[in-house]
């Protein structure tokens, strides 16, 4: 029998989360159990297993106190599950109002020999709006020998009028200590050695879920041959040993939008086989610190990276872009796409419009095409330059030479920088194509990219810095290539 089910918790003491203890502890000791529970939360933390410990003990023949002994006819045949009086009905199956209507029915009869019948409702959200109509009347006046216990990984779901008649109880993803406590737990009983830098690193692959973190412990003590798990075993098993030297220079090639070598460093990244999920998640959680940190929360020892110049606002918009890329995991058909899509969506700005295809960095596609400027604070705007803004005395754009617009293009983006790394990011790939004494026009490569200059915010710092180079209130337009 596979880990999780052969130590599914069987009392109120063994289950792994404090907090769902504590509640069920409070409530089962008061005078009057409640007709009906609500458990909620994510996949894997043990909703099912709890409602059977419930059902066992308010049926247990033997316990004097709380916890069911577990021996009794009643406990054993809820266990094996083969107590006629506990039904567990899957919500996604028998979702219909005559379903409902049946069930209605038969908690009319009195239990065969139990104290309460009990009746668990799995995936309860996948119920029909008729059916939960008909569930209602029995919730709003259950018989007193009936007991609801319902299960649901998505409580929004659930209408506001089935849940205010049930007993709520919230079960969070698990912590990594509550994850160990369950791993020492199983390993205590199958006599094998570990170490808790392997049984930590576990938890960190478990999402915070029991049933995926003892699946997980399986198949590494099944590899150590039962005999003993080390944390160099999980990481040959998951390629993680060196994580934290492909995420610093991930995060590396991302400062400084080189996405070429950061799309050549997820190509190695694969062919060694590293678990994209991880290394994805990995990568979130070490741009969060960052993020923290760049809020005044955290060490500053933390953004120790080569590289590293980001503004909190270009923080943030890494965590959204590699967020979407690990929901987009599940469905991907390589697993190294959504990373190279996000890698792409981040630092791609190619304005070479027969070389769409081609991912290239866009400060070194720039060297390659005009001579190296200094920022502001080293010069000022080139006069010629100046003048061109002011040159035109009719409004019309005058045609221009392409070192001119690719001169003004440089001294705003250098402005800009000032104000927002992330603006003068996208205006990399960008060009200016007109301007005159009241207008300059921005022609934008990607649609991604004209929507961020389009921003209200965006545009007014993109007309400041235009005012400021030009001493004049000129007007800025974006248009898409």
């Amino acid at each position: 029998m596979v880990f999780y089910r052969k130590y599914r918790p069987q009392k109120i003491e063994e289950l792994d989360s404090s907090e769902v203890r504590e509640k069920l502890y409070s409530v089962l000791e008061s005078s009057s159990v409640p007709h009906a529970f609500l458990f909620t939360g994510p996949k894997g933390l043990g909703k099912t297993s709890t409602a059977r410990i419930v059902a066992k003990s308010v049926n247990c023949e033997k316990n004097k106190g709380l916890e069911p002994c577990n021996k009794c006819d009643q406990c054993t045949s809820i266990t094996n599950g083969t107590n006629v009086d506990v039904l567990e009905i899957d919500g996604a199956s028998n979702r219909g109002i005559d379903e409902i209507r049946d069930l209605r029915e038969k908690v009319k009869l009195s239990p065969a020999g139990s104290k309460k019948k009990v009746y668990i409702i799995d995936e309860v959200h996948m119920l029909t709006t008729e059916a939960f109509n008909a569930l209602l009347k029995t919730l709003e006046e259950p018989p007193s020998h009936v007991l609801f216990i319902l299960c649901t990984t998505e409580p929004h779901k659930v209408p506001a009028t089935i849940s205010s008649r049930c007993f709520h109880i919230q079960f969070n993803k698990a912590t990594s200590e509550e994850l160990v406590s369950s791993f020492e737990r199983i390993i205590k009983s199958e006599k094998v050695k570990a170490d808790k830098e392997a049984l930590n690193l576990i938890a960190s692959l478990s999402e915070g879920s029991f049933r995926d973190g003892s699946k997980i412990l399986e198949e590494m003590v099944l590899a150590g041959g039962k005999k003993e798990l080390t944390k160099e075993l999980v990481e040959k098993k998951y390629q993680i040993s060196d994580i934290n030297s492909e995420i610093s220079r991930m995060i590396e090639y991302l400062a400084n939008r080189d996405t070429k070598k950061a799309l050549d460093q997820t190509s190695k990244i694969t062919d060694k086989g590293l678990d994209m999920r991880y290394f994805i998640e990995q990568l979130i959680q070490t741009f969060h610190k960052f993020f923290l940190q760049k809020a005044g929360v955290g060490s500053s020892a933390e953004l120790k990276v080569k590289g590293l110049e980001l503004e909190i606002e270009e923080i943030k918009r890494l965590i959204e872009i590699f967020a979407k890329a690990h929901s987009e995991l599940k469905y991907a058909v390589l697993p190294q796409l959504p990373l190279e899509m996000a890698i792409v969506e981040w630092g791609i700005v190619s304005t070479d419009s027969r070389l769409p295809h081609v991912a290239y960095d866009a400060r070194q596609a720039l060297a390659k095409t005009q001579p190296p400027t200094r920022s502001l604070s080293e010069r000022r705007l080139k006069p010629e330059l100046k003048s061109s803004f002011n040159s035109s005395a009719s409004g019309q754009a005058p045609i221009l030479k392409n070192d001119d617009k690719t001169g003004i293009l440089q001294e705003l983006i250098n402005k800009v920088k000032t104000y927002n790394h992330s603006i003068a990011g996208v205006l990399r790939g960008c060009r200016v194509i007109s301007y005159d004494k009241e207008r300059v026009v921005i022609e934008a490569g990607f649609k991604f990219h004209k929507e961020r200059l389009d921003d209200p915010k965006a545009k007014e710092i993109l007309r400041n810095a235009v005012s400021e180079i030009t001493g004049k209130k000129v007007d800025v337009s974006v248009t898409l290539k």
